[in-house]
């Protein structure tokens, strides 16, 4: 019982600006102004998972791309009183999720829902949020994750689809040629260039998407590829952001501007 309640406390400690990592205390998110915030989501990590957790890219990801969205479009971007980006953890039972037009989940090789989060993710993505997945690599982590959004979206209902070419998001801001295979930076170095981190298990990378009724994109999926790498590690190898800022940025642009007009 002793470890139950442990394990309990540390779970609401880290979704509640408890230690991250056993090295610091993770701040408290900003006040809502009204203007974007990337906001990142948490989750419990799956005890059969597959990958890293919730945390993966934080906090650089999260500065990053908000700093090129500002710099690209014309969005109004939420800056704290010294200029910094402002950014926000969330987990799917606070309310303040409801005021992010646009979430990131990372390695969802490792996600776990109760029924409780699962039907506040429904809620949340029926009356208009966005969730995008990234960041989870082969077969079984594809497994983990359909499992837990299935009990969210059923498939009978809500199935998952690759999306075509022609979709919006390609297309928004910047003309994309599909989803790029990018790798951990540590990966891309490591192995002289290479793409996929699984080997043969994640060769193709893929843009899948959930859809609703009315056939607006409510829960994009990028799987065999790190596009929150792209954005984390801009600044760290010269040979790393020529090959895939340019390509994570096109991409993650749109996905934000098409999960704010629609």
């Amino acid at each position: 019982m002793l470890l139950a309640v442990a394990g309990i406390v540390a779970i609401a400690a880290a979704q509640r600006g408890g230690f991250f990592g056993g090295r610091f205390r993770m701040p408290p998110n900003p006040p809502y102004d009204g203007a974007f915030r990337y906001c990142r989501g948490i989750y419990q990590s799956n005890p059969v998972g597959d990958g890293g957790n919730w945390t993966t890219d934080y906090p650089q990801a999260d500065v990053n791309l908000s700093f090129r969205l500002s710099e690209l479009t014309k969005t109004s971007v939420s800056r704290d009183s010294h200029g910094n980006f402002n950014h926000a953890n969330v987990s799917p039972l606070d309310d303040e999720f409801y005021r992010c037009p646009f979430v990131m989940m990372a390695e969802v090789g490792r996600l776990y829902l109760n029924s409780q989060e699962a039907e506040r993710l429904r809620d949340y993505l029926l009356k208009g949020g966005f969730l995008w997945v990234d960041d989870f690599w082969g077969e079984y982590a594809w497994r983990v994750f359909e499992t837990e959004i299935r009990k969210v979206f059923p498939a009978n209902q809500y199935p998952i689809v690759d999306i075509p070419a022609s979709h919006q998001i390609f297309h928004t801001l910047y003309e994309v040629k599909g989803v790029s295979q990018i790798p951990s930076i540590g990966f891309w170095l490591g192995t002289g260039g290479q793409t996929s981190e699984r080997g043969a298990d994640s060769r193709e990378p893929h843009a899948r998407a959930i859809f609703d009724d009315k056939e607006h994109l409510m829960v994009l999926i990028t799987h065999n590829t790190d596009y929150g790498d792209a954005f984390e590690r801009e600044g760290e190898s010269r040979a790393y952001f020529d090959r895939f800022a340019g390509l994570g940025y096109a991409f993650g642009i749109n996905a934000l501007v098409y999960a704010m007009t629609h």
